[in-house]
């Protein structure tokens, strides 16, 4: 089981720049898409759909900002958009995909990067999304959740940590949440079960020189139940071709989807 994540910057503009045909080279199982910065009505033909893959979007309110989608090989169970609050909802951050044993999710947590107003609503989604993973856990499947969670967890998953320890996707009480979350919570961190290396980043900002000098963030996971651990086969972020500002992970499992 193969399966894509990776922030857009926007659909359309990523399309631009030759994400489809890769896409549809990779032959993933899933891909999730965060930050489509359209509406589905907005979209050219080509963009509802890979010619092997269903696609599934939950749009944001706004024109231009957030949304996230699905790619998907084969049919599923059910999909369910939004995670039933209407403020948060309104952004287009969160839609699942069943399948008989498991469930993928394409996921995009709020950003505080641009003033104290956005990181308290950050704080707000944490603080209402634990006891929602808490609850997927009780669902006694395999999950994977897949996206641009906008936390470095450690250290190690940053360039510049020293620097960034009062901003927004390193501050402690974010570290805090994924300490839990990866500890507590059971849940797994798959990119580092197979590949515990340094210098593993899948964004890196538009100043400076970051992307040429690898000064970047891993911002970027797969998120997975405790169950799927022994599964995790390899992981690799592709950097060759640059479609935004982040770069796509695959992460494949020795799983059977059906």
């Amino acid at each position: 089981m193969k399966i894509i994540t990776v922030n857009v910057n926007g659909i359309r503009s990523a399309a631009q720049k030759g994400l489809l045909p890769w896409l549809s080279a990779q032959d993933a199982d899933v891909v999730c898409l965060q930050e489509t910065k359209a509406q589905e009505h907005q979209l050219d033909p080509a963009l509802h759909h890979l010619p092997t893959h269903q696609a599934y979007f939950f749009d944001a309110q706004k024109k231009g900002y957030s949304g996230v989608a699905l790619f998907l090989k084969h049919p599923p169970l059910r999909v369910t958009r939004g995670l039933g609050w209407p403020g948060m909802d309104a952004e287009g951050r969160y839609i699942r995909a069943d399948y008989e044993k498991l469930s993928v999710i394409s996921l995009y947590l709020p950003s505080g990067s641009s003033g104290p107003e956005r990181q308290a609503h950050k704080f707000s989604f944490m603080g209402r999304f634990m006891p929602v993973l808490r609850a997927l856990r009780a669902e006694k499947r395999e999950f994977v959740l897949c996206g641009d969670w906008n936390i470095a967890h450690q250290a190690i998953d940053l360039k510049n940590w020293r620097s960034n320890q009062k901003n927004s996707g390193f501050l402690p009480e974010e570290r805090a949440w994924m300490d839990q979350l990866l500890g507590a919570e059971g849940w797994v961190d798959a990119f580092r079960v197979v590949d515990p290396a340094a210098d593993q980043y899948t964004w890196w900002s538009n100043r400076g020189q970051a992307w040429a000098k690898n000064v970047g963030w891993r911002i970027d996971y797969h998120i997975v139940t405790p169950g799927l651990r022994a599964a995790i086969q390899r992981a690799a972020i592709y950097k060759d071709q640059r479609f935004s500002d982040h770069a796509p992970l695959t992460i494949e499992y020795d799983f059977e989807l059906l």
